[in-house]
């Protein structure tokens, strides 16, 4: 019964997902005006400390975070529920579409044409709810020269080392130099965090049990190994990606694509990857596609194992590790080193979260046929930073205008 209170949570938690268009950083961006502003669920300072944790973690770190803001108000079952809220809508549509791929392929289509009208300005305005994000956190999170050095340090870094591991080295850096203010001492804590070691145990016996039967299929090529095959690699790929939805796609492309037996075409890989940037959701709903079309040819209801398989495979290890290591967390940031360093931290997100929006803007800023630039384009981010920064429409709102306006000027 004590769920019933947080029914108007999860109302907004649903209204979010289907609103949340532009990846992890482009989330941020929602969550800000959703539960910090007009909910009030939690302060920018502590979405900005979530975020950066669960940047340390592997897997999908939007997903994490909005299950910590759930976990912060109902604990962990309210955390499982926001997560089958949110992650919800965007399997169900990769999932579906990875039916429709296979029809459209019969028929000779191209997928990657789907609704390309609809979706004209969602990177676009992506990009806007970014750089709001980024300007809103900026100002609880850079107030003096060593965090704003921090900022740009971080920002710079971002754009010009090609690699995931930036992300967890830039925050121990960031972490390291922060300490060496000495201006503030942490608030005791009341009361320890309990560990619960089930997380961690359970992480381990399905990492080893998925590993063994994956090989076992193999090794005595039972008839339907692969959805065995499949549980094993999406759960690795969970247990090791850092850096976002992004880096599942070299990691599929090789196990998938480039293996002895392949499964997908690079062609079906780079066309599911196209649509999930146009749906609202956790971009690592995009192994519900694959999962899917890795199991199309033992029929339509193996085709539906193997999107649930995938969908519960890649994100079940991050949320095991998030509920183990976020209790330690807590505990261990009272201690001055810890309590320093997260000043450190906040800064390191924000000027990652700028070099995200500029990342996003120069590949969607140019013209693909001539190569101009399209002063248009960044008119379309102008807008939506300043709708969201200035106005107190609401962020679905806003979503939904420029939809309805790419659907009705093309």
């Amino acid at each position: 019964m004590s769920l019933l209170r947080h029914v108007p949570f999860l109302k907004t938690v649903f209204i979010y997902s289907v609103t949340a268009f532009g990846g992890p950083q482009g989330h941020m961006g929602m969550m800000v005006k959703t539960f910090v502003q007009r909910r009030k669920d939690i302060t920018e300072d502590e979405l900005l400390e979530y975020n950066a944790f669960c940047t340390m973690l592997p897997g999908p770190s939007s997903t994490q975070t909005v299950m910590l803001i759930a976990m912060k108000r109902g604990g962990v079952p309210l955390a499982i529920l926001t997560l089958l809220l949110w992650v919800f809508q965007a399997a169900l549509i990769m999932g579906a579409f990875s039916f429709l791929i296979l029809h459209l392929e019969s028929m000779g289509l191209k997928g990657n044409k789907i609704f390309p009208n609809l979706f004209s300005y969602v990177q676009l305005m992506s990009v806007g709810f970014v750089c709001y994000a980024a300007a809103k956190m900026m100002q609880t999170s850079v107030k003096y020269l060593a965090t704003a050095s921090i900022m740009v340090g971080s920002l710079v870094a971002t754009l010009f080392i090609p690699s995931p591991w930036v992300f967890p080295i830039l925050l121990v850096l960031s972490g390291i130099i922060s300490n060496f203010s000495n201006n503030r001492i942490p608030t005791p804590l009341e009361k320890p965090k309990k560990i619960n070691w089930m997380h961690l145990w359970l992480f381990a016996l399905l990492f080893i049990v998925a590993g063994v039967l994956s090989y076992l299929a193999k090794l005595q090529d039972w008839h339907y190994g692969r959805i065995y095959h499949l549980f094993e690699n999406f759960y690795r790929f969970g247990s090791i990606v850092f850096g976002g939805g992004q880096v599942l796609l070299p990691m599929m492309v090789y196990q998938f694509v480039k293996s002895r037996n392949p499964v997908l075409t690079y062609g079906q890989l780079l066309t599911g990857y196209g649509m999930v940037q146009a749906v609202p959701g956790p971009v690592f709903s995009i192994c519900s596609f694959a999962g899917g079309l890795a199991m199309s040819s033992y029929g339509m209801g193996w085709q539906v194992a193997g999107c649930l398989v995938a969908t519960v495979a890649v994100f079940l290890p991050s949320t095991l590790l998030l509920f183990f290591f976020f209790p330690i967390y807590e505990n261990l940031k009272h201690h001055v080193i810890i309590f320093r360093a997260l000043e450190g931290f906040n800064a390191a997100v924000v000027g990652i979260i700028w070099a995200s929006g500029i990342f996003l803007f120069q590949s969607i800023a140019f013209d693909p046929k001539t190569l101009d630039f399209e002063w248009s384009n960044l008119v379309i981010v102008i807008i939506t930073f300043c709708l969201l920064y200035f106005t107190k429409i609401p962020s679905p709102l806003i979503v939904l205008a420029w939809l309805l306006l790419g659907w009705s000027l093309h």
